[in-house]
Parts: C-alpha cells; sequence; structure tokens
C-alpha cells in the first residue's frame, strides 16, 4: 500500500502504481471550481459503465457525446442540454447552458481508488501518525528553511543524511546507545 496526501494526487501516476502491482491510498483534491461556488461537483454525478452516461443530482442521464486529447489524456464528454433546460435544480448546477462532465479513459482507476478510501476512512490518520512526526523534526532540525545544497542529487543526498540522522537517533532512543555501540562494533 501506498499513502499519500493529496497533493501527490495525479491519475497518471496512480495508474502507473496499479500497473506496478502497487495499492494507492491518495485522496483525491477538490478542485472544483463549481463547489467551490456553492454548485454540484462532479462527486454529485453517478457514472454507470453499464450504458456509458453519468446521471445527474436531478435523475436525467447525461449521455457520450465526445472524445478529446489534453495534455496527453483522452478525455470523454457527458452532457444533455434538453434535460439541464428543463431542470428545476440547474441554477445548483451550472450556469452554463449545459452541465459537461469529464471522464478520463482510466477514470475505473480513480473509481476504484475513491472506493478504497471510502472503505478505510483511518487511511489518512495512519499517514500522519507514520509521516507527519519524522518529517516535522526533520524540518525543525533543519531550522525550518530550504535546502542546503542546489541540484536534484545533491538534494536527494542532503535529505539522504538527515533521515539517517534521524532513524540512529531513533535507533538510539529505542534500544539505548550501548546496544547500538555493540551492533557498529560487530
Amino acid at each position: 500500500d501506498v499513502l499519500a496526501d493529496r497533493g501527490y494526487f495525479s491519475g497518471e501516476e496512480i495508474l502507473a502504481c496499479e500497473a506496478l502491482g502497487v495499492t494507492p491510498f491518495v485522496p483525491k483534491p477538490l478542485t472544483s471550481g463549481a463547489k467551490a461556488n456553492g454548485r454540484f461537483g462532479k462527486q454529485d454525478f453517478v457514472y454507470l459503465p453499464d450504458q456509458d452516461v453519468y446521471r445527474c443530482p436531478a435523475g436525467s442521464l447525461l449521455p457520450y457525446h465526445m472524445t478529446v486529447v489534453e495534455r496527453g489524456m483522452t478525455l470523454h464528454r457527458y452532457w444533455d442540454r434538453a434535460s439541464c433546460t428543463g431542470c428545476s435544480i440547474k441554477a445548483q448546477c451550472t450556469p452554463a447552458v449545459e452541465r459537461k462532465v469529464t471522464r478520463w479513459e482510466h477514470e475505473a482507476v480513480i473509481d476504484a481508488l475513491q472506493t478504497r478510501m471510502d472503505l478505510r476512512p483511518r487511511a489518512m490518520r495512519e499517514r500522519r501518525s507514520l509521516v507527519e512526526h519524522p518529517f516535522g523534526t526533520i524540518k525543525a532540525w533543519m531550522g525550518h528553511t530550504h535546502f542546503l545544497m542546489k541540484g536534484l542529487p545533491n538534494v536527494k543526498t542532503e535529505i539522504s543524511l538527515h533521515i539517517l540522522a534521524y532513524n540512529m537517533k531513533r535507533v538510539m532512543a529505542v534500544l539505548g546507545t550501548k546496544p547500538l555501540m555493540e551492533a557498529i562494533r560487530a
């Protein structure tokens, strides 16, 4: 399992993890402008794979209309102008003539991820308890500043040294210094 926070969410990376047999747990960021403006977000629309349509919050079906490629991703677009025109809750959905819903060709991977996240609601709490303390401690040791080195290979070395120091201090705290010194001598 791979736990990461929402800042690392990437459909392409999640697809790559799945292909490698790695099970990602990454919450999907809520980036919808509609949701921020108090309107329905994409998560309020239900995809019905057997019909290849979306069901909107009002119950209407939005059929597939077209496919586009944007930034190397194949995206399918769904909408139904007639349903939107007569919809009583259209103001809660879109200011446009009709609501268009976009679906990535590999969106099933994202849907499966969301199902996993829903079934394991404490996953992110687990991640925080494992990751946040060491990260915060290392940042404090660094003086809450940027890396001293420039360039990716140098920064990787710098963070590796910080992590090694953190791990050594943890081992000494857990085992005490005497067993550690014996292990080093051996």
